[in-house]
């Protein structure tokens, strides 16, 4: 393995506390938990994980509405128990990245209730994004942005003393306030608040909504109403503004103030950011700036031989004049699970959806599990950092039959049940196939109801099994460390069979045996090159990669 910096070749699983491990018994996840399960981690094969918000919060968007940065939720637990979780992480050879949430925070944050108690134009709420609304009235909100979330992106407030007041700016949720970061009093706290985690020990962060803290000067009007990215996502005035490149640096110096010298010690930033076109994503990751940023553009290709090749040199040739290294993922918990978006025919083009529930044509199961694995193969393969999603390595698919009343998303609420959210790929992890709720705690209750498939699924259930998911992630972990594929070169193959269905690159290292990677998208099985097969994603059908289906080979 290279001696490069840690975070240029890391697989980094994420883990989504609600819905990892109930320790005690209430039916939603919790650090003591997590804490418990970090053995399948190590044994798994990954690097660092990710912990998406545990922080105090009433949980109105699954604690991306923060009301304290710098203590945790007790539904989680305690500070204690995070030292604990961070602490025995570390003994067990893994590394910890948090969540930061810099864009927003809870309604219910000790700021935004002084700024509600406060008067327009005070110092108080001036650390939001206050405005007068518009018309003779101001019964208008001030500009016509929209939420993500669904409905406007403007909520009006009573005054003190009961008149109606001004407006405030959410680009998420009602109770999600967007922070004003024009005020310097906001970037202050905010870097309080990683150094508090820096100092308990984390490994780095990941930025919520990245692109979002900064809007365009005078708040103008969106003039592409809605929130699909077409073309420059800064044509939109709320999002990728250059002014976040400015806070950007600041925080590379704080985490770069922690790096210990001689070590392979640095703390990271990862960008979430939904920013297009590819070489305005690959900016938050030049050198003064941020490690890495999230490779949603390869999240979203269809599972098409010439589309995943354009994506894949498109995401690559984007940072290489950063000397970045690009990022790989294909699941979280903000989209629907591969192995059941993979389960429908692709067409060209992005196939992100917004969920899928019970009266929506369903996936093929077999068929999406099939690719998915394939997919893996092939993203695990690619040089630089991967992402994996908790549950993926046991093949979960997407929880498509949730019913109506145990769904929590705000995005369900907030889009008069338009859409169905998120909810079905946060259902909580099966461990035990003959526990109750799976052992994913001691009791039945789990905060979203488990499909009965994932009993089947359960860890227990797969290890040890030959040909199992579970154990196919973990060789495929193996390998990729063992032959260092992170931090290789790629060159793409073009004569391993019909460009149309199949997909072929090479990766080299000095001194090393070169390992091909072959992906079969079409129909007929495609011979594989002379040598020796290190993994499939399934079995080999006389020697030959059958379809949907990705093979490692070292050359002879």
């Amino acid at each position: 393995m290279s001696s490069q910096q840690w975070w240029r070749h890391a697989v980094i699983y994420q883990v989504y506390p609600r819905s990892w491990a109930d320790a005690d018994g209430d039916g939603m996840g919790d650090l003591p938990g997590i804490t418990s399960r970090l053995p399948h981690l190590r044994d798994l094969g990954v690097d660092a994980i990710w912990l998406s918000p545990f922080y105090t919060s009433p949980q109105h968007d699954a604690g991306y509405d923060v009301a304290d940065y710098r203590d945790v939720d007790p539904r989680f637990g305690t500070l204690a128990d995070a030292d604990a979780m961070i602490a025995r992480a570390h003994e067990l050879g893994l590394r910890i990245i948090v969540d930061i949430v810099p864009n927003h925070s809870s309604s219910e944050h000790v700021w935004f209730q002084e700024a509600l108690a406060a008067a327009p134009g005070s110092p108080e709420r001036a650390r939001y994004l206050f405005r007068d609304g518009r018309g003779p009235d101001g019964a208008e909100p001030p500009n016509n942005w929209t939420s993500n979330f669904g409905g406007p992106a403007w909520t009006r407030v009573t005054e003190a003393d009961g008149s109606p007041g001004q407006w405030y700016l959410h680009l998420f949720d009602v109770t999600q306030p967007d922070f004003d970061w024009t005020n310097p009093e906001v970037g202050e706290e905010m870097e309080r608040n990683l150094r508090f985690w820096l100092d308990r020990g984390v490994d780095g962060f990941r930025i919520d909504v990245a692109h979002g803290m900064v809007k365009a000067a005078g708040l103008p009007d969106d003039p592409v109403l809605g929130h699909e990215m077409v073309g420059r996502t800064a044509d939109h005035p709320m999002w990728d503004q250059p002014g976040v490149h400015d806070i950007y640096r600041r925080w590379r110096q704080v985490t770069d103030s922690y790096a210990v010298e001689g070590e392979d010690a640095d703390r990271i930033l990862c960008a979430e950011a939904w920013v297009t076109p590819a070489e305005s994503l690959a900016a938050y990751v030049r050198p003064d700036e941020l490690h890495q940023g999230f490779n949603f553009p390869f999240l979203v290709t269809p599972w098409l031989a010439r589309e995943q090749r354009t994506s894949i040199t498109e995401s690559l040739a984007a940072v290489a004049p950063h000397e970045a290294v690009q990022t790989w993922v294909l699941s979280n918990h903000d989209v629907v699970r591969h192995a059941s978006r993979l389960g429908f025919e692709p067409t060209p083009g992005p196939s992100r959806m917004g969920g899928i529930g019970p009266g929506d044509p369903q996936p093929d199961v077999a068929l999406g599990l099939r690719r998915a694995r394939a997919a893996t193969a092939m993203m695990l393969a690619l040089p630089g950092s991967a992402y994996l999603y908790q549950g993926e390595e046991l093949g979960l698919p997407e929880a498509t039959e949730l019913p109506d009343e145990v769904r929590q998303d705000p995005a369900w609420f907030r889009s008069q049940q338009a859409q169905w959210g998120r909810d079905g790929c946060r259902v909580p992890m099966p461990w035990e196939g003959d526990a109750p709720s799976y052992g994913f705690g001691p009791g039945e209750a789990a905060w979203l109801p488990q499909p009965a498939s994932y009993g089947e699924l359960a860890v227990d259930r797969q290890t040890g099994v030959d040909g199992s998911t579970l154990e196919l992630y973990r060789t495929l972990l193996g390998l990729r460390r063992e032959h260092g594929l992170g931090v290789r070169e790629l060159a793409w193959v073009d004569d391993a069979g019909d460009p149309d269905h199949v997909l072929a690159f090479d990766l080299t290292a000095a001194g090393a045996p070169t390992v091909r990677v072959v992906t079969n998208f079409g129909a007929a099985p495609v011979a594989l090159p002379t040598g020796d097969v290190l993994t499939a994603s399934t079995g080999l059908e006389a020697g030959a990669l059958p379809s949907d289906a990705t093979a490692w080979v070292v050359l002879a």
